[in-house]
């Protein structure tokens, strides 16, 4: 990730920060809806899950001029979902969820930039996830 792309995700989260919870709603809507496949991967309080979720990504992109402190966290991350059952087409699921939700969330500040930035930060931390599939 280049530093502008940095600077443009952490402006763009500080826009969508103030509004986690309907983000976290849209997002789990949009991949329940679009990707019904993956909704048993899902158990318990969906809003505590939506809480966690952003959590993430909040720590994630308060941490992105540095990920290496977060490495172990993600790569732990990756080896619980897949305990789950998580899949490797799932990571596309998800990024398409996740960049939906951001348009819907940015509305005209969602730009080519914004979006190009994002999928650079996502295919980035996806990728350490999924390093530890094996898959």
């Amino acid at each position: 990730m280049s530093p502008d792309e940095i600077k443009v995700v952490k402006a763009s989260w500080a826009k969508v920060l103030p509004i986690s919870d309907q983000a976290a709603e849209l997002f789990y809507a949009r991949l329940f809806d679009v990707y019904p496949e993956v909704k048993p991967y899902f158990k318990g309080d969906m809003q505590a899950q939506g809480r966690k979720l952003m959590n993430m990504i909040d720590t994630a992109v308060n941490n992105l001029d540095d990920l290496d402190p977060m490495l172990d966290a993600i790569r732990s991350s990756g080896k619980r979902h897949a305990g789950y059952g998580v899949k490797a087409e799932d990571y596309d699921k998800v990024a398409d969820a996740l960049l939906w939700t951001l348009e819907k969330g940015l509305g005209e500040s969602f730009t080519e930039e914004v979006k190009d930035a994002w999928v650079t930060t996502y295919t980035a931390l996806a990728s350490v996830m999924q390093s530890q599939t094996g898959r």
